[in-house]
């Protein structure tokens, strides 16, 4: 059964504020392995997740219990949280008609509870979900919960300072100054880290969760290193910082990013048997280049090229770099845009439509890509006819 799923209030601004941290999905697990175990933990359960949702797929960033990396969103509980303000839970997958049929249910894990709560922005965009699952029923009390809610907005709090670690690498090119301003700004979200385990600790120490203090000190550990870190980023006058030194932490290689992209989206082109293939300028290869929202936009054109390329079709992307610009290109043998499509494109008026596997559509892949594009001082054009090749061109300053 197809579940019919309805899109969030302010959908287009919440996948904004989501790329706006600008993530790279596949090489969070070591960041958030301990809160993902922790939650579990709390709960009672054999499994829990922290999963991210894009315009198309669902990201699980880190898993505990099982090894699951993506899904469409349309197989996604976790769509239905972010919905909400409070959680979702399901009390018995199996006897839910949106969900009795997923691989997830009626597959080899044969899951039967879930509960989930929405990771919340500052601003109250719902970007993914804390969830937790089990092969049985589970009554996850209020107390419990409450616990699990301090560990959702630690997540939130640890994707913040992931993102201000970045740009403050980033920073580290201007004066001294600057660099002690996004320091200091650092602070306040890693001691979130630590607070949480200060929180959990003032438990009754007679409950039920003795087993997870081990892990709770694990994070007062991890948070306590960033601390440090931050200091002495605040102290960074004893410490000779080159631009080579900031090109390696803050920049990524276009061999490095093939990588990435056939590791995220290589799964969704077997689904269909689409002949998937990225090809790079060899010469430039193994070139460092800032990596700022490449991934967003690339997986966005891979994801909507994928969807509307019928089985055994092909989608191709080629990245090349030259001194002044990052070039991307996109091209598929889907059903093709006739004119007036893309113009609404272009125009950031391009509506929803099912793909060529009856994949959901939301209508807001194409228009965060021309967002961040935009944002980015780059260009983007499409040449394509209705039942022909598509081809998404970007262009961006490398600087």
């Amino acid at each position: 059964m197809t579940i019919p799923l309805t899109i969030p209030d302010r959908e287009l601004e919440r996948i904004i504020r989501l790329a706006d941290l600008d993530l790279d999905y596949s090489g969070l697990q070591d960041a958030f392995k301990d809160l993902t175990k922790l939650a579990a933990k709390v709960a009672g359960t054999d499994i829990s997740l922290i999963n991210l949702v894009d315009t198309f797929t669902q990201w699980t960033v880190s898993s505990y219990g099982i090894d699951l990396r993506q899904m469409p969103r349309e197989d996604s509980v976790c769509h239905y949280t972010i919905e909400t303000k409070d959680g979702f839970e399901v009390p018995d997958l199996s006897a839910d008609e949106r969900f009795k049929d997923k691989f997830y249910v009626a597959g080899k894990e044969q899951l039967r509870y879930y509960f989930g709560l929405p990771l919340q922005t500052s601003d109250g965009f719902n970007i993914g979900a804390l969830c937790v699952l089990d092969k049985a029923g589970k009554e996850i009390p209020p107390e419990k919960v409450e616990m699990l809610r301090i560990i959702a907005d630690e997540i939130v709090n640890r994707f913040v300072a992931l993102k201000v670690i970045q740009e403050m690498r980033k920073e580290l090119r201007e004066a001294g100054e600057t660099n002690r301003r996004v320091a200091h700004d650092i602070r306040g979200p890693i001691g979130g880290i630590i607070n949480l385990a200060q929180v959990i600790m003032s438990q009754d120490k007679d409950s039920k969760i003795e087993d997870v203090m081990e892990f709770i000190r694990l994070i007062q550990k991890s948070g306590s290193s960033l601390l440090e870190m931050a200091d002495e980023i605040l102290s960074s006058g004893k410490k000779t910082i080159t631009q080579e030194t900031v090109q390696n932490e803050n920049g990524i290689t276009l061999a490095c990013l093939k990588e990435k992209i056939e590791k995220l989206y290589v799964p969704q082109a077997l689904n269909k048997q689409i002949v998937f293939t990225i090809n790079i300028s060899s010469p430039a290869a193994q070139k460092t280049f800032p990596k700022n929202k490449l991934l967003q936009i690339i997986g966005n054109l891979v994801s909507n090229a994928i969807k509307f390329t019928p089985n055994h079709g092909t989608v191709t992307v080629d990245l090349g770099l030259t001194e002044n610009m990052f070039n991307i290109k996109v091209s598929d043998t889907g059903v093709g845009l006739n004119k007036t499509a893309i113009e609404n494109i272009l125009s950031g008026e391009s509506a929803s439509t099912a793909g060529t596997d009856s994949e959901k559509g939301y209508g807001f892949g194409l228009a965060l890509v021309l967002h961040l594009v935009k944002s980015l001082g780059g260009t983007i054009s499409i040449q394509s006819e209705k039942g022909s090749e598509t081809v998404f061109q970007v262009a961006l300053p490398r600087h």
